[in-house]
């Protein structure tokens, strides 16, 4: 896991060091003006020349100095190092997570994807700041400020016997008690986003059946949830300061009844009002360095949640590959299916699709018909190879669709599925989507393709128009017309329609279809429809059911061979004579 992490350091590794190196210059300077600091008070009680207290008073202010500039770049520094970490830890995060197949996407859920990529991510740049800087700094300091303490009081640090132990002990038994609140709430994190995030989408619905309220207390309710956890673990780790506060007053008050005594009793010959200074300092040192180690742990200890959880995503390995040496050219639009069986997952119990075996000529327009559930978007999803079949094989232009270079054949089999998406910018930039290069004459023609052009010209920018956040701003008819228009500028092979002109009337859909039949004769176009009147005139229809082809041919021969068919025919063409 932790090479895994460093990965994500590189041209940051620099800073990091130098940080490092700055800490250790830091502490070995903090730790030597305790020391020069009781030599100059004992120095003083015996008599000293006005020249050298000035010159060693001017030699601590440059320490101090210079401790305060270390300090000052080492943070720095350490901001650079760990802001540049987190960066390219999130870029590797998005890089890998683009590159997943759907069913990669699958294990994760979208909240899930932005928690890690934010709170996580965030956890783990605070552990590694910590690391860079404190995990240096105070253990460093705890052993150069004992071995000081014990070289400069000698009996009396023994205090620091009877201190640390105490102080180590009641920080693990701090940390061991508020770990498990700190990891529990991660999970309920991603459901507090998945919460928000299921809330916004379906705003409208939410309104429509005037649920605010119960979207209100939902959300309270995984609020608060976090927030009593995150109360406890907090509550407990308070328990650092008084403990530090206890551990600190009881050395002072040790390190001043018993020097004073020794003092007093040997007449400072073994020990003297400097050390007593030093022995104080040094063991405020010690105490803040346990202070720092028990934050560095409670912290690490609780990022280590997050850092799993960030290198599941960057360990996960994409389902679908590039074999080593792919095609780049996709010779027509055939699609032939052999022997082709599918499941969603290898633990799942049954198959969605089972024994598909087919032929599509290149150029023909193909329907594809059949109830929820029966099969048809796992059957256009295997031909762009969004998934990989289960048995068999899928070919596209005669071959196997696993030999092509996938983004080859993404550009060659657009589709257009049913849950049409545009992205924020302008109708100009979606449609760019489908060809970077297009020009506005190639945009116009693919929008006067998909019926699209008329609407658009109703904007006042036009081409130029605004779309917002998931196409908000536009009716579903019109962003179905947009989204087939944008694939037809792939100039694709194979064009797959996943009951795209739901939201169009009947008029505009007998148009789209006859601008497809005029403009891309040689493309395949397999349409999958709700309609009947969609799919009436295509050269070939599949009846799907149950993971199974039914039934295939033309319309007059599936009305006669196909209970199916014709039950749907019968009764779309009843209502619209009863209409």
């Amino acid at each position: 896991m932790i090479k895994q992490l460093a990965k994500s350091i590189r041209e940051y590794k620099k800073p990091a060091i130098i940080t490092v190196l700055l800490m250790m210059l830091e502490v070995a300077i903090e730790v030597s003006i305790p020391f020069i600091t009781a030599n100059l008070i004992n120095n003083i009680k015996s008599g000293i020349e006005m020249s050298s207290l000035v010159r060693t008073g001017l030699f601590l202010v440059l320490l101090a100095c210079l401790s305060l500039c270390c300090g000052a770049l080492g943070g720095y520094t350490c901001s650079k190092s760990s802001a540049g970490f987190a960066k390219n830890l999130r870029h590797d995060m998005y890089e890998k997570v683009q590159g997943f197949s759907f069913e990669n996407i699958d294990r994760f859920s979208s909240a899930s994807l932005v928690t890690r990529m934010t709170t996580d991510v965030q956890n783990v740049q605070f552990s590694f700041m910590m690391l860079v800087r404190m995990a240096i700094r105070a253990p460093m300091m705890l052993i150069f400020a004992i071995t000081m303490a014990y070289i400069m009081g000698g009996r009396l640090a023994t205090t620091f016997v009877v201190v640390i132990p105490v102080m180590v002990f009641g920080l693990i038994m701090i940390a061991k008690k508020a770990m498990p609140a700190f990891h529990a709430v991660f999970k309920k994190y991603d459901k507090l986003n998945e919460s928000i995030e299921e809330n916004v989408r379906a705003m409208r619905v939410v309104k429509g059946f005037a649920r605010e309220n119960y979207e209100k207390q939902k959300f309270a309710a995984a609020s608060d949830n976090i927030c009593k956890d995150f109360t406890f673990a907090e509550r407990v780790v308070a328990l650092n300061q008084p403990l530090m506060q206890i551990c600190l007053y009881f050395n002072m008050v040790f390190v001043l009844f018993v020097g004073s005594k020794i003092i007093i009793t040997n007449q400072g010959t073994t020990i003297d009002i400097g050390q007593i200074s030093s022995m104080l300092t040094y063991g405020f040192m010690i105490l803040m360095s346990l202070m720092m180690l028990s934050v560095i742990y409670v912290m690490i200890t609780m990022s280590i949640e997050s850092a799993k959880r960030i290198c599941a995503v960057l360990s996960e390995e994409s389902t679908l590959k590039n074999p080593e040496n792919p095609v780049f050219e996709v010779a027509d639009g055939s699609i032939d299916f052999e022997n082709v069986s599918f499941k969603y997952s290898k633990e799942a119990q049954r198959n969605s699709l089972s024994d598909i075996d087919l032929h599509i000529d290149s150029g023909m327009t193909v329907g594809v018909l059949g109830g929820t559930g029966s099969g048809k978007s796992s059957f256009i999803q295997l031909i762009s190879r969004i998934y990989d079949v289960s048995e068999g094989c899928v070919k596209v232009g005669g071959r196997d669709v696993r030999e092509y270079d996938l983004e080859t054949l993404r550009d060659n089999v657009a589709v257009v599925l049913q849950k049409n998406l545009l992205f924020s910018g302008t109708i100009k930039e979606n449609l760019r989507w489908g060809n970077k290069d297009a020009t506005d004459e190639q945009m116009r023609e693919a929008c006067r393709l998909s019926q699209a052009e008329e609407f658009i010209k109703l904007f006042p920018d036009g081409y130029d128009t605004y779309i917002e956040q998931g196409g908000n701003n536009v009716s579903g008819g019109q962003k179905q017309r947009l989204c087939i228009a944008r694939a037809l500028l792939k100039k694709p092979k194979v064009l797959i329609l996943d009951d795209s002109t739901s939201a169009v009337d009947m008029k505009t859909d007998a148009l789209i279809r006859a601008g497809f039949k005029e403009f891309i004769p040689d493309t395949t176009k397999v349409i999958i429809a709700q309609r009947v009147a969609s799919v009436q005139d295509a050269d070939l229809i599949i009846i799907m059911d149950n993971g199974t082809i039914s039934a295939v041919g033309k319309h007059d021969e599936l009305l006669e061979t196909s209970s199916i068919y014709r039950e749907v025919y019968e009764q779309q063409t009843k209502g619209g004579e009863d209409e």
